[in-house]
């Protein structure tokens, strides 16, 4: 059976009288897969089906999103991501551009039928390896990445205590930047956000993502989506989006300007951020998933948050081993050291090319 041709498989769950039904996402079935999604606790905001056209549409990457269905009703999804690089191999990820991914059920059978299925597209459509993203260690046996970790941290009702819990040098932190006189607002537009994530991105040595990409996590996401802007005298200071889901947030994608650092601008938005999600009632802060040793992982460090391992499994199929795209390696540092001295205009041309390869 070639999933990517059929769009369904019917297996019998043995000692269930049930059956599982394997489909493909279509748009009659978005208002139903998302309502699985809100109701499941094992998926995250990465599994709702508004990822199927951003990934499309911003990328231009072809998309699986896998349900399971049982008694008629969804029991289980699983998106997937293909993507096809001549620089970074062929792979299908769940899910792309998403820290998080997998499958999302509480039904073991059904998610055993969406693995098979998984590993059954993934073999007819010869990709080098299928990547779970997952949160939890599934996939017994498979060769696995753990590279990255997650920070999460339950957000007081009291602003005050929230503030209190910070560990001291990184709270004296978000004080100089309240008192350099640093303003947050909610930005409609992606424009001063864009320049502050790709003047940022540029001195990481990374290549920018399309500003359309960010375009359409604003217009497909709409209010569990918006940017955070901080500015002193009206200038741009530091800019953050992020995603609601729940009673969580999430601040996703963020950059700042040369200032930044000596305004302790970044330190502010995050703070900024923190307080706005208690006022409103959210309760968990997900700060997302940073490398081992690296710098985005010691701010987060900082500021108390206890770190979560994240669990990338490979099904391999043409490859051998585990695959390491990470700017960590050592193979990548001269194009990482070239990019960091390009001009910013034209990081912001040719770095949505290759960006929209690295998933």
């Amino acid at each position: 059976m070639d999933l990517a041709l059929t769009n369904e498989e019917t297996t019998e769950t043995p000692g269930n009288d049930s059956a599982i039904t394997v489909r493909m996402l279509t748009p009659e079935v978005r208002e139903q897969w998302d309502a699985y999604v809100q109701s499941c606790p094992a998926a995250p905001f990465f599994h709702l089906s508004g990822w199927q056209e951003i990934i499309e549409k911003a990328f231009g990457h072809r998309t699986h999103f896998l349900y399971a269905e049982r008694d008629g009703r969804i029991a289980g999804v699983l998106p997937l991501g293909h993507i096809r690089s001549r620089l970074f191999g062929n792979a299908l990820i769940s899910t792309p551009f998403c820290v998080y991914g997998g499958i999302a059920t509480e039904d073991d059978a059904v998610f055993h039928e969406l693995e098979v299925a998984a590993c059954a597209l993934a073999d007819s459509l010869n990709v080098d390896y299928l990547e779970m993203r997952n949160r939890e260690d599934r996939h017994a046996g498979w060769p696995g990445n753990e590279l990255y970790l997650t920070f999460r941290k339950a957000i007081d009702p009291d602003p005050e205590q929230n503030l209190l819990a910070i560990p001291r040098k990184q709270r004296a932190m978000v004080r100089k930047g309240i008192k350099a006189g640093l303003t947050g607002v909610f930005d409609s537009s992606v424009d001063r956000f864009y320049d502050a994530y790709s003047q940022s991105v540029r001195a990481l040595g990374t290549p920018v993502l399309p500003k359309r990409y960010f375009e359409l996590l604003q217009s497909i996401f709409g209010k569990s989506c918006d940017i955070l802007t901080v500015t002193h005298d009206d200038e741009l200071i530091s800019s953050v989006m992020n995603f609601y889901f729940r009673d969580e947030v999430l601040p996703y994608y963020g950059g700042g300007t040369p200032l930044a650092r000596r305004l302790k601008g970044n330190d502010f938005m995050y703070w900024e951020l923190m307080r706005r999600s208690c006022e409103r009632g959210l309760r968990v802060f997900d700060y997302g998933r940073s490398k081992q040793g690296t710098g985005s992982w010691s701010f987060k460090k900082n500021w108390g948050f206890e770190q979560e391992p994240l669990y990338y499994r490979y099904y391999l199929v043409k490859a051998d081993s585990v695959p390491d795209i990470s700017p960590m390696n050592p193979k990548y540092r001269l194009f990482i050291n070239a990019w960091k001295r390009l001009p910013l205009p034209l990081t912001r041309i040719i770095g949505p090319w290759l960006a929209r390869n690295l998933g």
